[in-house]
């Protein structure tokens, strides 16, 4: 019934508080996934950039903005680990997962450092955790903008995914705009109750999402 009406229709914060940074590596509770709705991505930052994610006919739906090692209140960043960088052939493998490169590695920098491990073991974490969600045959054919309360895409991953309860997964948006599905996964990536720093969902009722670039 939630994709019925997302095809017919078809504040919130970055969870937690940051703290000083550069906590060690491997200290966390749990992850947060975030996936980023492209389109609305590259309407708040990315066409400024002339970023590639947002040429057209790419046809990217959610993509994975981070996989993010978590406190119960808060999160690491900029962690200190012994671990190397990506190489470039790494970083540029992951484009199909988070979108470009140069997000890739952002986010192994910012976030990926504070999971404890190498940079292909997070990648390849990443790709698991990303790859463990489908994503509704819904959201590929949005070929117009549409205006959505919030809570029908959270119910669209929660048709998709039976295993996901409601307080495992939270929608944000910008600037009104529909801007990403954040989902809570224990370290062996299985679904987990998000912190009450996460868990906050959008109300809107008339959330703008973008249509498929």
């Amino acid at each position: 019934m939630r994709n019925v009406i997302l095809a017919a229709a078809m504040a919130c914060l970055l969870p937690g508080t940051v703290r000083a940074g550069g906590e060690a590596a491997g200290d966390f509770d749990y992850y947060v996934m975030a996936l980023s709705w492209s389109a609305s991505w590259c309407a708040l930052e990315g066409d400024a950039r002339r970023d590639p994610q947002c040429n057209p006919d790419r046809g990217l739906t959610f993509v994975l903005h981070g996989l993010w090692p978590q406190y119960e209140d808060g999160y690491p960043s900029y962690c200190r680990t012994v671990a190397r960088d990506p190489s470039r052939s790494e970083t540029e493998a992951m484009t199909d997962v988070f979108g470009g490169a140069g997000a890739a590695f952002y986010q192994w920098k910012k976030h990926g450092r504070c999971a404890g491990l190498s940079a292909r073991d997070y990648y390849a974490l990443a790709r698991r955790a990303f790859g463990s969600i489908k994503i509704s045959e819904v959201f590929p054919k949005i070929d117009r903008d549409l205006k959505v309360p919030a809570d029908v895409i959270e119910g669209a991953f929660l048709e998709a995914n039976p295993g996901l309860k409601r307080d495992q997964v939270t929608v944000t948006c910008k600037d009104g705009l529909i801007q990403e599905v954040r989902i809570c996964l224990t370290t062996d990536l299985e679904p987990r109750r998000c912190g009450a720093d996460v868990i906050r969902d959008c109300t809107l009722k008339d959330a703008v999402l973008e249509a498929v670039r």
